[in-house]
């Protein structure tokens, strides 16, 4: 019998969210509007690597980067409605963690 094939589509958003860091950041931008430094000390993530994410995420329409002409400049990231449409999918894995892993305080 011959395997379904894996849905194109499927796999390139299993591969977007199985990157390292890329659903933690969507998660933390879930809260709203925010700046490269809180998403940074939020996460635990080095600034190498969350530059990587939101240039990526961007890219993908997922994440909003909006420059703010003041003294000094102030750059702030927001959900784009593509990324807020993945509020749900994260809820449901956030819910599914609840229920199935232990916090390091039960270990």
């Amino acid at each position: 019998m011959a395997q379904p094939t894996i849905c194109p589509k499927f796999e390139k958003a299993i591969s977007l969210l199985s990157q390292r860091w890329t659903a933690l950041v969507v998660y933390q931008l879930l809260l709203g509007t925010q700046r490269f430094s809180e998403i940074q000390s939020a996460i635990g993530i080095s600034g190498k690597v969350l530059s990587d994410r939101l240039k990526d995420l961007e890219r993908q329409e997922i994440v909003k980067r909006e420059v703010i002409p003041d003294t000094p400049v102030i750059i702030e990231y927001s959900l784009t409605e593509k990324g807020r449409s993945m509020e749900p999918i994260l809820r449901t894995i956030e819910n599914w963690s609840q229920d199935w892993f232990q916090s390091e305080s039960e270990v």
